[in-house]
């Protein structure tokens, strides 16, 4: 068992959080815990009874909200997100967060700079990722801006007073930006690209989160909801985000350089934390936020007319607030006793506690194989490619060869399969073989020789060239002054963007992203690129089954899609990662 490694528990001040770090602290010797929720309160309250318990261990606190900027969760500007909407300039920044530069958002993260400062071993995430997205409601935002933007067009058509077309203008953008903002897909891609980047600029070795299967094991049929009415929209899109995040963690799992993933999802309600008396909170229903529920003097209203849902509380005289016997199930809310006996009944949802989830995440951490992991699961279950696929493969590249040889013009890449950097790649391999079939003769003439001779074949082959540009891939010339090129080019790309500033860092970024590039500098690394494969290829004789590694290239020719894969297992950046990708598993 590894000991002494440093835990980040997000969402370690809630009902299972809590057991987690219990459990970690009394069978895993910890170095020291971070245990971060959202509120100050659990997350004080959290340790000093685990200090209690284990005095040896070094507890780390840590409250806010990790969805969003770190600036926004500091003690002196904390802002919860219901405060960030209402405030134009914020939903702004929120925007630029979810649909900006993804790297800049990077930068700007708590969840990320939590990472980064503390460099955990461990990541358990017991935040309910799904609720947290899936109830900022999407379908009520929906109708909340058809309604404004009909009220702005009656304003327009009808020629309302100024001052009135102006507030509907800003209801209407307030209820746009709610919209925008509250769209589950964007922010589960950008949650996950925080998480793996970051753990694997930590070098973490283990991130498990405890999931959901957004229904509590049971099926669409369910009959129960978070307090709306059946059937729920909002629960059926938990269910969707919490199996998108799944697949997800699916890709994280088979990515190079990153931590091992596990996930546990528990398929039953789960609780409880306590039995006491309370005063029930409408949670984050009206106004989006918690409130005390309280008594009213009631009113009698005849049924005809119109019936409204939700009326000003100042017609109805309060008669204190509405408290409760209830059991505290953690994010799930609080259970009346009908409630908790209705749900935890044979063949409804049922339950488990937190302390028998708490130790099938102690187990998986130490290494031991629960069964329960759902990642592990699916990489058991999804079909693997065949020998039957690798056989055909050889006789589909011959077909496409043959013909090829017909047409008299060379099928190399359309631009439809990946990004820019592929298509490019392999052209620029392609050109290569024109002049030199072989990987050694490509070593033999200087950088500059290669680049002339290049541009000659471009210069004297209109069909190859046009075949080229016609893909969206410019051709930069040797000097780098030039560009040739069609109507289209593909790179550079920016949404709504059609003009570009040329400067000297924006011909080397777009160079390498998507020109097929014949300066010098770029022969060089092609024969970099090549001398590391002869290299290779040297050191596989005589080592049998042994030398068909990833590293290895199996051709005695330029074969472009092969070098390009090579490319892509292999080439690292600057900072030693690779800068493509592989399949690992």
């Amino acid at each position: 068992m590894v000991r002494d490694e440093t835990y980040l528990v997000l969402g370690g001040g809630g009902m299972i959080g809590k057991q987690v770090v219990r459990q970690i602290s009394k069978y895993l010797a910890p170095r020291r815990v971070i245990v971060a929720s959202l509120f100050e309160a659990e997350v004080q309250e959290a340790i000093l009874e685990l200090e209690e318990e284990f005095p040896e261990v070094e507890y780390i606190p840590f409250w806010g909200d990790v969805f969003t900027r770190t600036k926004w969760n500091r003690d002196d500007n904390r802002l919860a997100r219901h405060q960030l909407l209402d405030d134009a300039a914020s939903r702004a920044a929120l925007y630029d967060d979810l649909f900006g530069d993804i790297y800049k958002a990077y930068e700007r993260s708590q969840l990320v700079q939590l990472i980064l400062d503390y460099q955990p071993d461990v990541v358990v995430d017991g935040i309910n990722t799904a609720t947290a997205i899936s109830y900022q409601d999407v379908y009520t935002s929906s109708a909340q801006v058809t309604q404004h933007f009909s009220a702005l067009r009656r304003d327009i058509e009808q020629g309302a007073d100024p001052s009135q077309t102006r507030a509907d203008m800003e209801a209407t953008q307030r209820a746009l930006d709610l919209l925008l903002l509250s769209q589950s897909v964007p922010q589960l891609i950008r949650h996950i690209f925080f998480v793996q980047r970051a753990l694997t600029d930590v070098g973490a070795r283990l991130y498990l989160k405890i999931g959901t299967t957004g229904t509590g094991g049971m099926g669409l049929n369910i009959p129960y909801t978070h307090s709306e009415d059946r059937p729920s929209a909002t629960l059926m899109t938990k269910n969707a985000v919490a199996f998108a995040h799944t697949g997800l963690m699916f890709l994280m799992a088979r990515t190079q350089g990153g931590p091992v993933v596990k996930e546990l999802k528990p398929g039953a309600m789960v609780g409880y934390a306590d039995i006491a008396t309370t005063a029930i909170r409408d949670r984050g229903g009206h106004g989006g936020y918690d409130r005390v529920v309280h008594r009213h003097e009631t009113h009698q209203q005849p049924l005809s007319g119109t019936l409204v849902r939700r009326q000003a509380e100042a017609g109805y005289a309060r008669q204190g607030e509405l408290q409760l016997v209830v059991a505290d199930t953690g994010e799930n809310g609080v259970f009346a006793r009908g409630e908790f006996e209705a749900i935890t009944h044979l063949r409804q949802m049922e339950f488990m506690t937190p302390e028998d989830i708490a130790r099938q995440v102690r187990l998986e951490i130490g290494g031991w194989n629960t069964g329960y992991d759902v990642i592990a699961a699916i990489d058991s279950s999804v079909m693997n490619p065949t020998y039957r696929a690798g056989t055909l493969r050889h006789v589909a590249l011959e077909e496409l060869a043959q013909l090829e040889s017909q047409m008299k013009t060379p099928s190399v890449a359309i631009g439809q399969l990946g990004p820019p950097e592929l298509g490019k790649l392999l052209w620029e391999a392609h050109l290569l073989s024109l002049i030199c079939d072989t990987l050694e003769a490509v070593l033999v003439p200087t950088a500059e020789q290669l680049a002339a001779q290049l541009m000659d074949l471009v210069d004297d082959d209109a069909e190859l060239r046009m075949t080229i540009t016609a893909t969206g891939l410019p051709i930069l010339t040797p000097a780098g002054d030039a560009l040739i090129r069609g109507p289209f080019i593909r790179i550079p790309e920016a949404p709504g963007v059609n003009e570009f500033e040329v400067t000297r860092a924006g011909i080397e970024q777009w160079a390498a992203k998507g020109w097929v590039d014949l300066r010098p500098q770029n022969m060089a690394e092609w024969q970099s690129r090549f001398r590391t494969i002869c290299h290779e290829q040297q050191r596989r004789r005589g080592r049998g089954s042994a030398s068909l590694t990833r590293e290895t290239y199996l051709e005695s020719h330029i074969a472009p899609g092969a070098v390009v894969a090579w490319i892509f297992n292999n080439e690292r950046g600057a900072d030693g990662q690779y800068k493509y990708g592989f399949r690992i598993k």
